[in-house]
Protein backbone atom coordinates (compact mmCIF):
# COMPACT_ATOMS: atom_id res chain seq x y z
CA UNK A 1 0.00 0.00 0.00
CA UNK A 2 2.79 2.43 0.90
CA UNK A 3 4.54 1.78 -2.43
CA UNK A 4 1.30 2.33 -4.38
CA UNK A 5 0.71 5.69 -2.66
CA UNK A 6 4.26 6.81 -3.48
CA UNK A 7 3.79 5.96 -7.17
CA UNK A 8 0.39 7.71 -7.33
CA UNK A 9 1.80 10.84 -5.69
CA UNK A 10 4.69 10.92 -8.13
CA UNK A 11 2.37 10.58 -11.12
CA UNK A 12 0.15 13.38 -9.82
CA UNK A 13 3.15 15.68 -9.54
CA UNK A 14 4.21 14.82 -13.09
CA UNK A 15 0.71 15.56 -14.50
CA UNK A 16 0.52 18.83 -12.63
CA UNK A 17 3.84 19.87 -14.17
CA UNK A 18 2.50 19.10 -17.66
CA UNK A 19 -0.70 21.17 -17.28
CA UNK A 20 0.50 24.31 -15.52
CA UNK A 21 1.26 26.95 -18.19
CA UNK A 22 3.13 29.19 -15.78
CA UNK A 23 5.38 26.44 -14.51
CA UNK A 24 9.11 26.92 -15.09
CA UNK A 25 10.77 25.00 -17.89
CA UNK A 26 12.37 22.55 -15.46
CA UNK A 27 9.13 21.58 -13.66
CA UNK A 28 8.45 18.43 -15.62
CA UNK A 29 12.04 17.16 -15.49
CA UNK A 30 12.04 17.66 -11.72
CA UNK A 31 8.77 15.76 -11.39
CA UNK A 32 10.04 13.05 -13.69
CA UNK A 33 13.23 12.80 -11.66
CA UNK A 34 11.12 12.38 -8.53
CA UNK A 35 9.07 9.67 -10.18
CA UNK A 36 12.23 7.93 -11.35
CA UNK A 37 13.73 8.10 -7.86
CA UNK A 38 10.58 6.63 -6.31
CA UNK A 39 10.43 3.94 -8.96
CA UNK A 40 14.06 3.06 -8.26
CA UNK A 41 13.37 2.88 -4.53
CA UNK A 42 10.38 0.62 -5.20
CA UNK A 43 12.49 -1.57 -7.43
CA UNK A 44 15.16 -1.88 -4.73
CA UNK A 45 12.56 -2.75 -2.10
CA UNK A 46 10.94 -5.28 -4.44
CA UNK A 47 14.37 -6.85 -5.02
CA UNK A 48 14.74 -7.32 -1.25
CA UNK A 49 11.27 -8.86 -0.87
CA UNK A 50 11.28 -12.65 -0.78
CA UNK A 51 8.66 -14.92 -2.32
CA UNK A 52 8.31 -17.41 0.52
CA UNK A 53 5.41 -19.43 -0.81
CA UNK A 54 7.54 -22.52 -1.51
CA UNK A 55 8.53 -22.79 2.18
CA UNK A 56 5.23 -21.98 3.87
CA UNK A 57 3.93 -25.54 4.17
CA UNK A 58 7.18 -26.97 5.51
CA UNK A 59 7.63 -24.18 8.05
CA UNK A 60 4.07 -24.64 9.26
CA UNK A 61 4.78 -28.36 9.57
CA UNK A 62 7.92 -27.71 11.61
CA UNK A 63 5.96 -25.61 14.09
CA UNK A 64 3.14 -28.17 14.32
CA UNK A 65 5.66 -30.96 14.88
CA UNK A 66 7.42 -28.94 17.60
CA UNK A 67 4.14 -28.60 19.48
CA UNK A 68 2.59 -32.01 18.81
CA UNK A 69 5.61 -34.29 18.54
CA UNK A 70 8.38 -32.22 20.05
CA UNK A 71 11.21 -33.47 22.25
CA UNK A 72 12.65 -30.18 23.47
CA UNK A 73 11.38 -30.48 27.04
CA UNK A 74 12.41 -34.14 27.30
CA UNK A 75 15.91 -33.19 26.15
CA UNK A 76 16.07 -30.35 28.67
CA UNK A 77 14.91 -32.65 31.47
CA UNK A 78 17.67 -35.07 30.56
CA UNK A 79 20.38 -32.37 30.45
CA UNK A 80 19.29 -30.98 33.81
CA UNK A 81 19.32 -34.48 35.32
CA UNK A 82 22.68 -35.53 33.85
CA UNK A 83 24.54 -32.25 34.36
CA UNK A 84 22.66 -29.71 36.50
CA UNK A 85 25.85 -27.98 37.71
CA UNK A 86 28.05 -27.48 34.65
CA UNK A 87 30.36 -24.54 35.21
CA UNK A 88 33.41 -24.60 32.93
CA UNK A 89 36.15 -26.92 34.14
CA UNK A 90 33.84 -28.96 36.36
CA UNK A 91 32.83 -32.62 36.19
CA UNK A 92 29.31 -31.39 35.40
CA UNK A 93 30.63 -29.59 32.32
CA UNK A 94 32.37 -32.80 31.21
CA UNK A 95 29.10 -34.72 31.57
CA UNK A 96 27.27 -32.02 29.60
CA UNK A 97 29.76 -32.32 26.74
CA UNK A 98 29.31 -36.10 26.64
CA UNK A 99 25.51 -35.69 26.75
CA UNK A 100 25.52 -33.17 23.91
CA UNK A 101 27.69 -35.37 21.68
CA UNK A 102 25.49 -38.42 22.30
CA UNK A 103 22.30 -36.41 21.71
CA UNK A 104 23.56 -35.01 18.40
CA UNK A 105 24.34 -38.51 17.20
CA UNK A 106 20.98 -39.82 18.39
CA UNK A 107 18.98 -37.19 16.48
CA UNK A 108 20.91 -37.89 13.27
CA UNK A 109 23.31 -34.98 12.91
CA UNK A 110 26.35 -35.51 10.69
CA UNK A 111 30.01 -34.68 11.29
CA UNK A 112 29.47 -34.70 15.06
CA UNK A 113 32.67 -33.73 16.81
CA UNK A 114 34.24 -32.18 19.89
CA UNK A 115 36.30 -29.06 19.22
CA UNK A 116 38.80 -28.33 22.02
CA UNK A 117 39.12 -25.16 24.06
CA UNK A 118 40.95 -24.36 27.30
CA UNK A 119 38.63 -22.90 29.95
CA UNK A 120 38.87 -21.25 33.38
CA UNK A 121 38.34 -23.52 36.37
CA UNK A 122 36.91 -21.81 39.44
CA UNK A 123 35.30 -23.64 42.35
CA UNK A 124 32.83 -22.12 44.81
CA UNK A 125 33.85 -24.18 47.81
CA UNK A 126 31.62 -25.02 50.75
CA UNK A 127 31.73 -21.85 52.87
CA UNK A 128 29.71 -18.74 51.98
CA UNK A 129 28.89 -16.75 55.09
CA UNK A 130 27.96 -13.10 55.57
CA UNK A 131 26.78 -11.87 58.97
CA UNK A 132 25.88 -8.51 60.45
CA UNK A 133 27.63 -8.42 63.82
CA UNK A 134 26.69 -6.15 66.72
CA UNK A 135 28.33 -7.14 70.01
CA UNK A 136 27.23 -10.75 70.47
CA UNK A 137 24.23 -10.48 68.10
CA UNK A 138 24.48 -12.02 64.63
CA UNK A 139 22.16 -11.71 61.63
CA UNK A 140 22.84 -13.90 58.62
CA UNK A 141 22.47 -12.55 55.06
CA UNK A 142 22.17 -14.90 52.09
CA UNK A 143 24.97 -14.57 49.54
CA UNK A 144 26.74 -16.32 46.67
CA UNK A 145 30.38 -15.74 45.84
CA UNK A 146 30.81 -14.10 42.44
CA UNK A 147 32.48 -16.28 39.85
CA UNK A 148 36.23 -15.75 39.94
CA UNK A 149 36.32 -14.27 43.44
CA UNK A 150 39.24 -14.92 45.73
CA UNK A 151 38.61 -16.45 49.15
CA UNK A 152 38.76 -14.62 52.45
CA UNK A 153 41.38 -15.54 55.03
CA UNK A 154 40.37 -18.61 57.02
CA UNK A 155 37.90 -17.55 59.68
CA UNK A 156 36.70 -14.61 57.61
CA UNK A 157 37.05 -10.84 57.34
CA UNK A 158 35.37 -8.41 59.72
CA UNK A 159 34.94 -4.72 58.94
CA UNK A 160 32.52 -1.84 58.65
CA UNK A 161 30.55 -1.12 55.48
CA UNK A 162 29.58 1.82 53.29
CA UNK A 163 26.72 1.78 50.79
CA UNK A 164 27.08 3.36 47.33
CA UNK A 165 24.87 3.51 44.24
CA UNK A 166 27.53 4.33 41.64
CA UNK A 167 31.24 4.26 40.92
CA UNK A 168 31.19 8.06 40.97
CA UNK A 169 29.86 8.00 44.53
CA UNK A 170 32.55 5.50 45.48
CA UNK A 171 35.26 7.81 44.13
CA UNK A 172 33.83 10.71 46.14
CA UNK A 173 33.79 8.59 49.31
CA UNK A 174 37.04 6.72 48.74
CA UNK A 175 38.44 7.80 52.11
CA UNK A 176 35.42 6.25 53.86
CA UNK A 177 35.79 3.02 51.89
CA UNK A 178 39.35 2.32 52.99
CA UNK A 179 39.48 -0.74 55.25
CA UNK A 180 35.72 -1.44 54.87
CA UNK A 181 33.34 -3.45 52.74
CA UNK A 182 31.73 -1.56 49.84
CA UNK A 183 28.06 -2.40 49.33
CA UNK A 184 26.91 -1.66 45.77
CA UNK A 185 23.14 -1.20 45.94
CA UNK A 186 21.91 0.19 42.62
CA UNK A 187 18.85 -1.88 41.63
CA UNK A 188 17.86 -2.83 38.12
CA UNK A 189 15.55 -0.04 36.94
CA UNK A 190 11.93 -1.30 37.21
CA UNK A 191 10.80 1.59 35.01
CA UNK A 192 12.67 0.21 32.03
CA UNK A 193 10.32 -1.89 29.88
CA UNK A 194 13.32 -3.83 28.49
CA UNK A 195 14.56 -6.12 31.25
CA UNK A 196 17.85 -6.78 29.46
CA UNK A 197 18.46 -3.03 29.23
CA UNK A 198 17.68 -2.74 32.96
CA UNK A 199 20.20 -5.51 33.62
CA UNK A 200 22.76 -3.71 31.48
CA UNK A 201 22.23 -0.57 33.55
CA UNK A 202 23.16 -2.32 36.80
CA UNK A 203 25.51 -5.20 36.00
CA UNK A 204 28.68 -3.08 35.95
CA UNK A 205 28.50 -3.23 39.77
CA UNK A 206 28.92 -7.00 39.60
CA UNK A 207 31.50 -7.14 36.84
CA UNK A 208 33.72 -4.26 38.02
CA UNK A 209 32.65 -3.55 41.59
CA UNK A 210 35.45 -5.51 43.28
CA UNK A 211 38.04 -3.89 41.05
CA UNK A 212 36.78 -0.38 41.88
CA UNK A 213 36.40 -1.12 45.58
CA UNK A 214 39.91 -2.57 45.77
CA UNK A 215 41.28 0.56 44.14
CA UNK A 216 39.70 2.57 46.98
CA UNK A 217 41.33 0.34 49.60
CA UNK A 218 38.23 -1.68 50.54
CA UNK A 219 38.55 -5.20 51.98
CA UNK A 220 35.61 -6.72 50.09
CA UNK A 221 32.72 -6.02 47.70
CA UNK A 222 29.04 -6.85 48.25
CA UNK A 223 26.74 -6.45 45.24
CA UNK A 224 22.95 -6.39 45.10
CA UNK A 225 21.73 -9.35 43.03
CA UNK A 226 20.83 -8.64 39.41
CA UNK A 227 17.07 -9.17 39.61
CA UNK A 228 13.95 -7.08 40.14
CA UNK A 229 12.39 -9.85 42.18
CA UNK A 230 12.41 -9.23 45.93
CA UNK A 231 13.35 -12.54 47.54
CA UNK A 232 16.10 -14.28 49.46
CA UNK A 233 17.77 -16.08 46.53
CA UNK A 234 21.10 -14.49 45.61
CA UNK A 235 22.19 -14.40 41.94
CA UNK A 236 25.82 -15.08 41.08
CA UNK A 237 27.72 -14.09 37.93
CA UNK A 238 31.13 -13.26 36.55
CA UNK A 239 33.36 -10.54 37.94
CA UNK A 240 36.78 -9.17 37.00
CA UNK A 241 39.97 -8.00 38.66
CA UNK A 242 42.54 -5.57 37.34
CA UNK A 243 45.56 -7.53 36.12
CA UNK A 244 47.94 -5.42 38.19
CA UNK A 245 45.65 -4.52 41.09
CA UNK A 246 44.72 -5.99 44.47
CA UNK A 247 42.13 -8.76 44.61
CA UNK A 248 39.42 -8.66 47.24
CA UNK A 249 36.55 -11.12 47.82
CA UNK A 250 33.25 -10.31 46.11
CA UNK A 251 29.74 -11.66 46.70
CA UNK A 252 26.18 -11.15 45.52
CA UNK A 253 23.61 -10.57 48.24
CA UNK A 254 19.93 -11.42 47.86
CA UNK A 255 17.60 -8.49 47.21
CA UNK A 256 15.88 -9.00 50.58
CA UNK A 257 19.29 -9.05 52.22
CA UNK A 258 20.26 -5.89 50.33
CA UNK A 259 17.11 -4.14 51.57
CA UNK A 260 17.79 -5.22 55.15
CA UNK A 261 21.42 -4.11 55.04
CA UNK A 262 20.49 -0.77 53.46
CA UNK A 263 17.84 -0.12 56.12
CA UNK A 264 20.30 -0.66 58.96
CA UNK A 265 22.88 1.59 57.35
CA UNK A 266 20.27 4.30 56.76
CA UNK A 267 19.15 4.05 60.39
CA UNK A 268 22.69 4.79 61.53
CA UNK A 269 23.03 1.51 63.41
CA UNK A 270 26.52 0.59 64.54
CA UNK A 271 27.49 -2.87 63.32
CA UNK A 272 30.15 -4.68 61.30
CA UNK A 273 30.02 -7.33 58.62
CA UNK A 274 31.83 -10.63 58.77
CA UNK A 275 32.43 -12.46 55.48
CA UNK A 276 33.94 -15.89 54.96
CA UNK A 277 34.51 -17.66 51.60
CA UNK A 278 36.65 -20.65 50.63
CA UNK A 279 36.33 -20.43 46.83
CA UNK A 280 39.43 -21.01 44.68
CA UNK A 281 40.78 -20.75 41.14
CA UNK A 282 42.53 -23.80 39.68
CA UNK A 283 44.64 -24.06 36.50
CA UNK A 284 42.77 -23.82 33.22
CA UNK A 285 41.08 -27.06 32.18
CA UNK A 286 40.57 -28.73 28.80
CA UNK A 287 37.01 -28.72 27.50
CA UNK A 288 35.09 -28.65 24.22
CA UNK A 289 32.53 -27.01 22.02
CA UNK A 290 30.17 -29.66 20.62
CA UNK A 291 29.38 -29.45 16.90
CA UNK A 292 27.09 -31.34 14.54
CA UNK A 293 25.60 -30.64 11.11
CA UNK A 294 22.85 -31.12 8.59
CA UNK A 295 25.02 -31.04 5.48
CA UNK A 296 23.61 -28.89 2.70
CA UNK A 297 22.47 -30.54 -0.53
CA UNK A 298 23.76 -27.92 -2.99
CA UNK A 299 26.15 -25.54 -1.18
CA UNK A 300 27.48 -27.53 1.78
CA UNK A 301 30.36 -25.07 2.22
CA UNK A 302 27.89 -22.29 3.09
CA UNK A 303 26.92 -22.45 6.75
CA UNK A 304 24.05 -21.32 8.95
CA UNK A 305 25.03 -21.65 12.63
CA UNK A 306 22.48 -22.19 15.40
CA UNK A 307 23.45 -22.65 19.02
CA UNK A 308 23.51 -21.81 22.70
CA UNK A 309 26.01 -22.25 25.53
CA UNK A 310 26.42 -25.57 27.26
CA UNK A 311 28.01 -24.30 30.48
CA UNK A 312 25.92 -22.91 33.34
CA UNK A 313 26.51 -21.57 36.82
CA UNK A 314 26.94 -23.97 39.71
CA UNK A 315 23.55 -23.23 41.31
CA UNK A 316 20.16 -24.38 40.08
CA UNK A 317 19.96 -26.47 36.90
CA UNK A 318 20.87 -23.88 34.29
CA UNK A 319 17.49 -24.68 32.75
CA UNK A 320 16.70 -21.27 31.25
CA UNK A 321 20.36 -20.16 31.11
CA UNK A 322 21.19 -21.77 28.85
CA UNK A 323 19.83 -25.29 28.77
CA UNK A 324 16.83 -23.90 26.92
CA UNK A 325 19.06 -22.40 24.23
CA UNK A 326 20.94 -25.67 23.76
CA UNK A 327 17.76 -27.69 23.28
CA UNK A 328 16.28 -24.98 21.03
CA UNK A 329 19.21 -25.56 18.67
CA UNK A 330 19.13 -29.35 18.96
CA UNK A 331 15.37 -29.58 18.58
CA UNK A 332 15.34 -27.20 15.61
CA UNK A 333 17.79 -29.47 13.80
CA UNK A 334 15.89 -32.62 14.84
CA UNK A 335 12.60 -31.20 13.55
CA UNK A 336 14.15 -30.42 10.17
CA UNK A 337 15.61 -33.92 9.88
CA UNK A 338 12.38 -35.58 11.09
CA UNK A 339 10.47 -34.01 8.20
CA UNK A 340 13.03 -35.31 5.72
CA UNK A 341 14.22 -31.83 4.82
CA UNK A 342 17.74 -31.08 3.62
CA UNK A 343 18.31 -27.40 2.85
CA UNK A 344 20.66 -26.05 0.19
CA UNK A 345 23.21 -24.91 2.79
CA UNK A 346 24.65 -26.62 5.83
CA UNK A 347 23.00 -26.03 9.19
CA UNK A 348 25.63 -26.30 11.90
CA UNK A 349 24.61 -26.76 15.53
CA UNK A 350 27.25 -25.41 17.92
CA UNK A 351 26.94 -25.77 21.69
CA UNK A 352 29.56 -23.41 23.08
CA UNK A 353 31.54 -23.91 26.28
CA UNK A 354 32.43 -21.15 28.78
CA UNK A 355 30.06 -18.33 27.90
CA UNK A 356 29.45 -17.55 31.56
CA UNK A 357 32.95 -16.76 32.77
CA UNK A 358 35.36 -16.39 29.88
CA UNK A 359 33.92 -16.89 26.35
CA UNK A 360 36.80 -19.23 25.58
CA UNK A 361 34.57 -21.49 23.48
CA UNK A 362 33.33 -18.60 21.35
CA UNK A 363 36.86 -17.38 20.71
CA UNK A 364 38.12 -20.89 19.96
CA UNK A 365 35.32 -21.48 17.43
CA UNK A 366 36.08 -18.21 15.66
CA UNK A 367 39.81 -18.95 15.52
CA UNK A 368 39.37 -22.56 14.43
CA UNK A 369 36.94 -21.63 11.65
CA UNK A 370 38.54 -18.38 10.50
CA UNK A 371 39.03 -19.74 6.98
CA UNK A 372 35.29 -20.54 6.77
CA UNK A 373 33.97 -17.21 8.00
CA UNK A 374 33.35 -15.82 4.53
CA UNK A 375 31.02 -18.79 4.01
CA UNK A 376 29.10 -18.32 7.26
CA UNK A 377 25.79 -16.90 6.05
CA UNK A 378 24.11 -16.32 9.42
CA UNK A 379 24.59 -17.27 13.07
CA UNK A 380 21.63 -17.51 15.47
CA UNK A 381 22.02 -17.78 19.23
CA UNK A 382 19.38 -18.60 21.82
CA UNK A 383 20.49 -17.33 25.24
CA UNK A 384 17.52 -15.52 26.75
CA UNK A 385 15.53 -18.37 28.27
CA UNK A 386 12.75 -20.69 27.26
CA UNK A 387 9.83 -18.29 27.60
CA UNK A 388 7.12 -17.32 25.08
CA UNK A 389 8.60 -16.21 21.73
CA UNK A 390 8.56 -12.50 20.95
CA UNK A 391 10.87 -12.29 17.93
CA UNK A 392 14.48 -11.97 16.83
CA UNK A 393 17.06 -9.19 17.12
CA UNK A 394 19.75 -8.79 14.48
CA UNK A 395 22.71 -6.70 13.41
CA UNK A 396 21.77 -7.21 9.74
CA UNK A 397 21.76 -4.34 7.27
CA UNK A 398 18.38 -2.77 6.49
CA UNK A 399 17.79 -4.82 3.30
CA UNK A 400 18.64 -8.11 5.02
CA UNK A 401 16.58 -7.15 8.07
CA UNK A 402 13.59 -6.75 5.74
CA UNK A 403 14.27 -10.19 4.27
CA UNK A 404 14.52 -11.74 7.72
CA UNK A 405 11.26 -10.01 8.63
CA UNK A 406 9.64 -11.65 5.62
CA UNK A 407 10.94 -15.05 6.73
CA UNK A 408 9.78 -14.47 10.30
CA UNK A 409 6.22 -13.92 9.08
CA UNK A 410 6.17 -17.64 8.31
CA UNK A 411 6.53 -18.34 12.06
CA UNK A 412 3.98 -15.72 13.10
CA UNK A 413 1.79 -18.19 14.94
CA UNK A 414 4.58 -18.79 17.44
CA UNK A 415 4.69 -15.06 18.23
CA UNK A 416 8.26 -14.70 16.93
CA UNK A 417 7.55 -12.61 13.82
CA UNK A 418 8.99 -9.35 15.19
CA UNK A 419 12.49 -8.79 13.77
CA UNK A 420 14.26 -5.68 14.98
CA UNK A 421 17.79 -4.21 15.11
CA UNK A 422 19.85 -5.39 18.06
CA UNK A 423 22.34 -7.81 19.56
CA UNK A 424 22.96 -11.36 18.36
CA UNK A 425 24.66 -13.00 21.32
CA UNK A 426 27.91 -13.41 23.26
CA UNK A 427 29.06 -16.67 21.68
CA UNK A 428 28.41 -15.66 18.08
CA UNK A 429 29.68 -12.12 18.72
CA UNK A 430 33.24 -12.66 17.41
CA UNK A 431 31.84 -13.54 13.97
CA UNK A 432 30.61 -9.96 13.50
CA UNK A 433 34.18 -8.93 12.67
CA UNK A 434 33.95 -11.13 9.55
CA UNK A 435 30.63 -9.74 8.36
CA UNK A 436 28.49 -12.69 9.45
CA UNK A 437 24.86 -11.69 10.03
CA UNK A 438 24.04 -12.29 13.71
CA UNK A 439 20.58 -13.05 15.08
CA UNK A 440 19.43 -13.44 18.67
CA UNK A 441 16.27 -15.32 19.61
CA UNK A 442 14.16 -13.07 21.86
CA UNK A 443 11.51 -14.61 24.09
CA UNK A 444 9.49 -12.68 26.65
CA UNK A 445 11.95 -11.38 29.25
CA UNK A 446 9.69 -10.36 32.15
CA UNK A 447 10.56 -13.41 34.28
CA UNK A 448 14.05 -14.20 32.99
CA UNK A 449 15.96 -12.34 35.69
CA UNK A 450 13.82 -13.94 38.41
CA UNK A 451 15.82 -17.11 37.66
CA UNK A 452 19.06 -15.97 36.00
CA UNK A 453 22.23 -17.28 37.72
CA UNK A 454 20.33 -18.43 40.80
CA UNK A 455 19.05 -21.53 42.56
CA UNK A 456 15.64 -20.76 41.01
CA UNK A 457 16.82 -21.65 37.48
CA UNK A 458 15.40 -25.17 37.57
CA UNK A 459 13.58 -27.39 35.11
CA UNK A 460 10.19 -26.88 36.77
CA UNK A 461 10.40 -23.16 35.91
CA UNK A 462 10.35 -23.94 32.16
CA UNK A 463 6.97 -24.40 30.48
CA UNK A 464 7.06 -27.21 27.91
CA UNK A 465 4.83 -25.42 25.42
CA UNK A 466 6.72 -22.12 25.58
CA UNK A 467 9.96 -24.03 25.00
CA UNK A 468 8.44 -25.91 22.05
CA UNK A 469 7.16 -22.72 20.43
CA UNK A 470 10.68 -21.33 20.55
CA UNK A 471 12.17 -24.43 18.94
CA UNK A 472 9.57 -24.31 16.18
CA UNK A 473 10.22 -20.64 15.47
CA UNK A 474 13.97 -21.15 15.31
CA UNK A 475 13.60 -24.24 13.12
CA UNK A 476 11.46 -22.33 10.64
CA UNK A 477 13.82 -19.37 10.42
CA UNK A 478 17.09 -21.27 10.01
CA UNK A 479 15.58 -23.77 7.56
CA UNK A 480 14.39 -21.05 5.18
CA UNK A 481 17.61 -19.01 5.45
CA UNK A 482 19.62 -22.17 4.71
CA UNK A 483 17.40 -23.06 1.75
CA UNK A 484 16.98 -19.72 -0.07
CA UNK A 485 18.22 -19.77 -3.68
CA UNK A 486 20.52 -16.80 -2.97
CA UNK A 487 22.45 -16.41 0.26
CA UNK A 488 21.81 -13.38 2.43
CA UNK A 489 24.11 -10.41 1.89
CA UNK A 490 26.98 -10.09 4.36
CA UNK A 491 27.48 -7.22 6.77
CA UNK A 492 30.43 -4.83 6.34
CA UNK A 493 33.59 -6.12 7.99
CA UNK A 494 34.25 -4.77 11.48
CA UNK A 495 37.47 -4.21 13.37
CA UNK A 496 38.22 -6.88 15.96
CA UNK A 497 37.59 -5.64 19.52
CA UNK A 498 40.67 -5.12 21.66
CA UNK A 499 40.90 -7.51 24.60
Amino acid sequence: MRRALCICASLALALQGCRAPSAPDNAQPAASASADANASADAREAANTLDLGPWRENVDGLITDALAKGRSYAMLEELCRVAPLRLSGSKGAERAVAWAEATMRAIGLENVRLEPCLVPHWERGSIERLEMRELDARENLRILALGGSVATPKGGLRAGVIEVKSFEELEQRADEARGKFVFFNRPMDPGNHDCFAAYGGAVDQRSAGAMRAARAGAVGAIVRSMTMRLDDSPHTGAMNYAADGPRIPAVAISTLGAERLSQRIAAGERFELELELDCRTLPDAPSHNVVGEIVGREAPHEIVVVGGHLDAWDVGHGAHDDGAGCVHALEAARLILARGLRPRRTIRVVLFMNEENGTRGARAYYADHASEMEHHVLALESDAGGFTPRGFSTDASAPVLRQLSDVAELVARTGANNVFPGWGGVDIGPMAASGVVLVGYRPDDERYFDHHHSERDTIDQVHPRELAHGAGAIAGLIYVVADLPERLARNPLKAQPQR
